[in-house]
């Protein structure tokens, strides 16, 4: 038989409450008082039926041996104890129905008090989870374009203020997180732009003039792949800059001398034709990461140290171990540089003034590399600008440990 259209209940009635967490607290703490009153009066009817209310003492019994009187006298007690024993049985089943009457009332009184206590359970619920939503709805309400707002959640030292003073740590390490990458992309799309710009205004020039001739053509073409190359340093710069910002997927165990012999050897060319002075001590230091990014950090630092540095100065490298951790260490006579700048310098697309007087070229990446490989295998990195000009930088690896084989 189907129920008519009219008669059916409509489909929130039958749809099951969300189960929150007010919710689930309610419904507990209901629990836990029903379940506590139901075995208080489960034990109350069990003590009130076992507490032996009702004994009665068998009377003493009639024989020849005793004479008449003490045979009359006994009789009496019979009748009487017969008589109490009569009275006390009343008034035991009038107590056996005492205590059903009184079992009913109580179950009806737990069944009331429970449906109380649901009530105040989630008036309870609702105030304990207060501050919860107002994190809630705080954390919410903030988003990529006010993520300088924080929680500031006031009150107690308790999980509550605990919380919100976490999710504002969070909001800060975001927000400059957001902050670097606008910046990043911003400086980014500029070094871009402008060998791009560059690149077209060469083009242009080179088309517009009918007789041009082949000479011009070539050093035009040969400008044009000198910016590219340019630009593919740049390109290789910023996958190395976010390779190591992403941190490293595998760790195996190197030789942090190997890869620093290997990055100055490279850089051998360079150092002479800018008449430098490199004094080397390379040590055995064993570290556990990645051999790439790690040798990325030693060609860049030695990069660094040459481009920077004044003619004929001096390079000083050196890799050792100390208390178990693998050290790498540089010093270049380059120009003077403000305490203040050093950490600045760390950051991606950084260089000094030119106002002072300083000419660097690249594309000001190279020590925000170092910085984010030195993050990426937990190594310390600690720049200090030379009374005398320069950098002393040293990056300190972790100790080596032996990694785990797969499975």
């Amino acid at each position: 038989m189907r129920i008519p259209r009219l008669l059916r209940p409509p489909a929130s009635w039958l749809r099951l409450p969300r189960r929150t967490a007010r919710l689930r607290l309610t419904l507990l703490y209901s629990g836990l008082f029903l379940i506590s009153g139901a075995a208080m009066l489960a034990i109350t009817n069990i003590l009130a039926r076992t507490t032996g209310l009702f004994s009665f003492t068998e009377p003493p019994k009639c024989t020849t041996g005793n004479g008449h009187a003490a045979c009359v006298q006994a009789e009496q007690l019979i009748e009487s104890r017969a008589g109490r024993l009569h009275l006390t049985g009343q008034a035991a089943a009038q107590y056996a129905a005492d205590l059903r009457h009184l079992l009913v009332l109580s179950a009806i009184t737990l069944g009331i008090m429970t449906v109380a206590s649901v009530a105040l359970g989630w008036v309870v619920a609702g105030r304990v989870l207060r501050p919860l939503r107002t994190i809630t709805n705080a954390a919410r309400a903030i988003s990529a374009s006010n993520l300088h707002q924080r929680l500031a959640v006031a009150g107690p030292d308790d999980e509550f203020k605990r919380l919100g003073d976490t999710l504002d740590e969070l909001f800060e390490r975001l927000e400059a997180a957001f902050e670097a990458q606008r910046h990043f992309v911003a400086n980014a799309s500029h070094e871009l732009r402008t060998p791009m710009a560059v690149e077209q205004t060469l083009l242009e020039v080179a088309l517009g003039d009918p007789h041009a001739s082949a000479d011009a053509l070539r050093s035009t073409c040969e400008e044009l792949l000198a910016f590219g190359g340019q630009q593919q340093r740049l390109i290789d710069a910023l996958l190395t800059l976010a390779t190591s910002e992403r941190g490293l997927d595998s760790r195996e165990p190197f030789d942090l001398a190997k890869v620093t012999a290997e990055a100055l050897l490279a850089a051998q060319p360079e150092i002479q034709r800018r008449g430098l002075h490199a004094a080397v001590m390379i040590s055995p230091a064993p570290v556990t990461g990645d051999p790439d990014l790690a040798g990325h950090l030693a060609a860049n630092l030695i990069d660094n140290a040459v481009r920077h540095n004044a003619p004929g100065g001096r390079i000083e490298l050196t890799t050792s171990t100390t208390q178990g951790r693998a050290v790498l260490t540089i010093v270049d006579t380059g120009p003077l540089i403000p305490p203040a700048e050093v950490s600045r310098l760390l950051q991606p697309f950084q260089r000094l003034s030119t106002a002072r007087g300083h000419h660097h070229d690249g594309h000001g990446l190279g020590l925000s590399i170092v910085a984010a490989i030195a993050k990426a295998h937990g190594a310390t990195l600690s720049a200090r600008a030379r009374t005398e000009g320069g950098l002393d930088i040293q990056v300190s690896f972790p100790a080596a440990t032996t990694p785990r084989p797969p499975g």
